[in-house]
Formats: C-alpha cells, structure tokens, sequence
C-alpha cells in the first residue's frame, strides 16, 4: 500500500525544535562508557532535551510535520489502550518506542474477547497481542502489549480500531477469584471399606489450597447411590459453596456417582466433555453452588480437565456444554515426560 501521509522531515535549529518529532535516531558514543541512541526516531523534544542535544553536536534536527489527520504512535497507543482496558486491567501511558504494556490490577483469570482482538487486528498499522484467554494471572502481570505499527498513523485508522475496543466494552479484562468453602466426598468401596489407601483427597486438596479454598469437609462413601446422595447433601447443609466428588464416573454398570449428583438435585448437569484427560467429567450447580465430578485420570495425570475448569469455576463462570465444546481446540493434553502445564499448549 502507498504510503498516504504527506508528513515530510525538514532540518530546523534546536531551539526551534521544542514539541517536534525526531524523525531518525540520534547516535551518542561516550568512549569507554556508553554508545548508543540518546534519542530515538519518534521521540517528542522537551525544552529539558536542548542541553543533552548540544552535547551530543546538534545544532539543528531533522524533524517530522504531522499534518491534519495524522496522529503519533505515542498518542495514538495511549487512545488505542485506553479502549482495550475493561475491567482489572491498567497500563500506564507511557509509551516506550510506540508501545504500551495492559497489566493485571489484580490476580484473576484474565478473560480476552478473542474475536474482537482479532477484528483489532485486521484494521492495518494496528498491533495488539496477549495471553491466552482464562490464563491465571498475578497482580502486574503483563497481560497484553498494544501499539500503532508505523510511526505516523492516519487518525481515521486508529478511530476505526478504537471503536472496535470500545463496541466490545474493553477486549481484556481480569475476573477476581473467589475462595469458597469446599467440601469433598470421595467414593468407592475399596477406599471405604479400607482395603486401598485414598488418593484423590490429597491431590485435589492440595489444587483448592492452591487457590486458597477453605476445606471444610472430606467424607468417604461407598458405591451406594443414598449414601452419596446424602453426603452431598450433608455438605450444603454445612455451607459448603463448592462441592467435589471424586471417582465412580465411568459409564460401568456400579459406577453411580454422576446419577447420585443428579438425583440429590443438581441442575444445568453436563457429563462428558472433548477433553483428554477428562472426558467422564461432570459438571452441575446445586442453585448457584458448583458441583464438580471428577473421574479417575485425576489421579494419573498432573493437568486434567479439573485444571482447566476449576479457575473459571472459581471466577463464578458458570458453564455450559458449549463452553466444554470450545474446550476441544486444545483439549488434548501430550502426556509430556515431564509436565509443563500450564506453560504448554494443554487448554490453550
């Protein structure tokens, strides 16, 4: 595409150059000490940059003209993020080389409206990049980079991706992760009756205290559809805000776990999901309390299903089967040697 900017670079004396823009780097060599830019292509001159500029041997710079219409990368990436942030997200307006850095305000799970980045970035001499969508994130964690790509850029070009951003309400954003009293209810007659240790407790306590969940029940029933369903239900009465049920997920004929959550009452239930590991899961709410079934790979895999849902459980998402069928694009865990998660394409 030609180039439609008029903007051109004249030489004009130093004290004149006050509120102009440096068209080219300027090159300072201190020998033994330094050599380098003092100042960049693009930087805006202070009256405090005259000194160091007569240091260096200027006199005069080549500076850039915007002409009606044109608006600086500077400029321009601070409107361009001002329109990205929703809520939880900050940055401050201080461009470096045109580009600014969306931070998170808070830990949460950092939510991205996908097709609206990407209609962002079909708008020309725009760039916006980010994280996944529901990374978990720690307070000042950059969450997001934004920039006009040339130096100069045609004002109703940045208009256009702006009101991409702000018809989208804000593209990024950080939800708050709440920390509810869990309970747990681990299943099977070889764990009740006591002829195999319990591995499910400890692993999926140690993924709730991650999160600083308070834990205020673990309880053991056997394959006994009353007895479980009277064990969920002791937790509510106790006050439990999230309820984990582990094992019994299968589709065998004495694994009755997932009729046991549905006949003590869970609505909105959905069993099985394009996820490996996970595809026995379940998922329901008891009223706006989480239920969560969890099946045996828990137990044989570091990053499961489990790993993927709980954060946005815990950002009070509330999840549908359609939710679970976007899950599929990169639902396929690669069993790797060592376990990398969740720096790895596992839920990505």
């Amino acid at each position: 595409m030609a180039n439609k900017f008029k903007s051109s670079a004249t030489p004009i004396p130093i004290d004149q150059a006050v509120g102009t823009i440096l068209s080219h780097d300027i090159t300072e060599i201190r020998p033994g000490q330094f050599k380098g830019a003092a100042f960049k292509k693009g930087h805006i001159i202070s009256e405090e940059d005259l000194p160091h500029l007569r240091r260096v041997g200027k006199e005069h710079l080549f500076v850039l003209h915007l002409e009606a219409g044109e608006v600086h990368e500077d400029d321009a990436a601070i409107r361009l993020c001002a329109a990205l942030t929703g809520s939880g997200v900050i940055f401050e307006p201080n461009p470096s080389e045109g580009k600014i850095s969306l931070r998170a305000a808070h830990s949460g799970l950092l939510k991205v409206d996908v097709e609206s980045l990407m209609a962002i970035n079909l708008v020309p001499d725009i760039c916006c990049s980010s994280r996944h969508t529901n990374s978990i994130v720690e307070k000042g964690d950059i969450i997001a980079a934004a920039r006009a790509i040339p130096l100069i850029i045609d004002e109703k070009t940045l208009v256009k991706a702006v009101g991409v951003a702000e018809k989208a309400g804000g593209i990024f954003s950080i939800k708050p992760l709440s920390q509810p009293k869990s309970g747990l209810i681990i299943t099977g007659n070889e764990v009740y009756s006591g002829l195999i240790d319990d591995k499910f407790a400890p692993i999926v306590r140690k993924k709730l205290q991650s999160f600083g969940c308070e834990i205020i029940g673990t309880l053991f029933s056997p394959d006994d559809k009353t007895v479980i369903i009277g064990e969920i239900k002791d937790l509510l009465e106790k006050g439990a805000e999230l309820v984990i049920v582990a094992g019994g997920m299968s589709v065998d004929p004495d694994d009755i776990t997932r009729v046991a959550i549905a006949e003590a009452g869970a609505e909105d239930v959905v069993y099985g999901t394009p996820v490996l590991p996970g595809a026995m899961f379940l998922y329901g709410r008891f009223g706006d309390i989480p239920v969560l079934g969890l099946p045996a790979c828990v137990l044989f895999h570091r990053a499961t299903i489990l790993d993927l849902v709980l954060p946005k459980v815990l950002a009070g998402e509330k999840i549908t089967r359609k939710d679970f069928a976007a899950m599929a694009h990169g639902g396929l865990c690669l069993d790797c040697d060592e376990c990398r998660f969740p720096v790895c394409p596992f839920g990505k």
